[in-house]
C-alpha cells in the first residue's frame, strides 16, 4: 500500500548506531519522521525522545510497534534482541530495516526467514550498507556489465584504527568480516561455500586474547577465490578496500583519492577514523532507499536470505578460527521466495 504522508518510524535501540539513525531520519532523509524510540535504558531513551518533536519514548518494543503513529521499524538494538523484535514486527505486518546482524546465528535467522515466508511477502531489508556506497555500487555495475569477463579473485582489506575493549576473535568474524561476506556474495552473485582463517603472529597492538590481524579465504560456488585482510588495531585509521581481478582486467576501490594534497615537499590526504565517517553517505542512501521503497509499498535491498547466508558463513568462520583449517558453509536451499 502506498504511503502518502511522512513515514512514522520507530527506532529500536538508541546507542551509537540508533542515535545516528534518529539524527539521519530527522535531518537528512526525506519522507519520514521518528515517531517512537525504544531502549531498555529509560533515561537514555527519554533524552533522545525529548530532542525530537512528536516522538514518544518506550522501553518495550512491542508497545512502540502497536502505536498508531508507527508505520515502520528500524532495528538498531544488539543482535540477540533482533529475533524477538522482528517477529513482533511481523505480527503487525510492519516493514523493517534491521541493522546487521539479522540475528546472531543461522538457526535464529532461519526461524525469521520461515516466519517472513508465512506472511507471504517480504517485510525486511537488512542493513548491509556497503551495497549503497558509491564506490561499491560502481564496482558492482562494472562487474555485472561483463566487460572485464569473469571475476577470478577478489582481494579485500578491512582495517580499523582500534576496536572497543572486550572485542574477541568471534567478534572479528561476526562484527567486522561479515561485511566482506556480504559484499562478496553481492558483487559476484555467488554463495560462499567454504572459509579458511589464517593467523600470522599477532601485532604488538593486539589486546590480550585477540589474534590481530587475521587473513581469511573464501571459496565460492562460482569458482572464485576471495581473500580478506582484517586488521582491527592498525593504529592509523579506518580503511576498506577491494580489488576484483577478472579475465580481462582488474578494478579497485577504496584508495580515497578524492583529495590529494601536495605541499612543503610532501604529498598525501586524510584517512577516515571510523566506519560512521567512511560510510556516512552509504548509510544516508540506504535509509533513503528504504523509506522510498516503503512508501511505495515495496521492499528492496538485502533480504532475510542475505542475513541468513551471512550468519551461516560467520559460523563457518568462527569454526575455522577455533578448529583450524578449511570449514565448509552449511546452507539450506534458497527458497523461491527470495529469488
Amino acid at each position: 500500500m502506498t504511503q502518502h504522508g511522512p513515514l512514522g518510524v520507530a527506532v529500536i535501540g538508541t546507542g551509537k548506531m540508533g542515535a545516528d539513525h534518529v539524527r539521519r531520519i530527522n535531518d537528512v532523509v526525506s519522507g519520514a519522521r521518528v515517531t517512537a524510540v525504544v531502549d531498555v535504558d529509560a533515561e537514555r531513551v527519554k533524552a533522545v525522545a525529548d530532542g525530537v518533536e512528536g516522538c514518544t519514548a518506550y522501553t518495550d518494543p512491542a508497545a512502540a510497534m502497536a502505536a498508531a503513529d508507527v508505520d515502520a521499524v528500524l532495528i538498531a538494538s544488539p543482535g540477540p534482541a533482533h529475533e524477538a523484535a522482528l517477529l513482533t514486527a511481523f505480527e503487525h505486518d510492519l516493514p523493517v530495516l534491521c541493522e546487521k546482524p539479522l540475528t546472531p546465528d543461522a538457526a535464529s535467522a532461519l526461524r525469521v526467514m520461515e516466519a517472513e515466508q508465512r506472511l507471504g511477502h517480504r517485510r525486511v531489508q537488512v542493513g548491509f550498507m556497503r551495497r549503497y556506497d558509491a564506490e561499491y555500487t560502481r564496482l558492482k555495475t562494472l562487474l555485472d556489465g561483463g566487460e572485464l569477463g569473469r571475476t577470478l579473485m577478489l582481494h579485500n582489506r578491512h582495517r580499523n584504527a582500534s576496536i572497543p575493549p572486550g572485542f574477541t576473535n568471534a567478534n572479528l568474524v561476526n562484527d567486522s568480516l561479515v561485511h566482506e561476506m556480504d559484499v562478496t556474495r553481492w558483487l559476484l552473485g555467488q554463495e560462499i561455500t567454504a572459509v579458511t582463517v589464517l593467523r600470522p603472529r599477532p601485532s604488538a597492538n593486539a589486546p590480550e586474547g585477540l589474534d590481530d590481524p587475521q587473513f581469511v579465504v573464501f571459496e565460492t560456488d562460482g569458482g572464485a577465490i576471495v581473500d580478506v585482510e582484517v586488521y582491527l588495531n592498525c593504529g592509523f585509521g579506518y580503511q576498506v578496500q577491494a580489488e576484483a581481478v577478472c579475465e580481462h582486467g582488474s578494478a579497485r576501490i577504496g584508495d580515497a583519492h578524492d583529495l590529494l594534497v601536495n605541499t612543503a615537499g610532501r604529498w598525501g590526504g586524510t584517512i577516515a577514523q571510523d566506519f560512521v565517517e567512511r560510510f556516512a553517505d552509504a548509510y544516508d542512501r540506504e535509509v533513503q532507499a528504504w523509506v522510498d521503497a516503503t512508501r511505495r509499498g515495496e521492499v528492496t535491498g538485502p533480504s532475510v536470505w542475505d542475513g541468513y547466508a551471512a550468519a551461516a558463513v560467520c559460523e563457518a568462520g568462527v569454526r575455522s578460527q577455533s578448529e583450524g583449517g578449511r570449514v565448509e558453509v552449511e546452507l539450506v536451499g534458497r527458497p523461491a521466495f527470495y529469488r
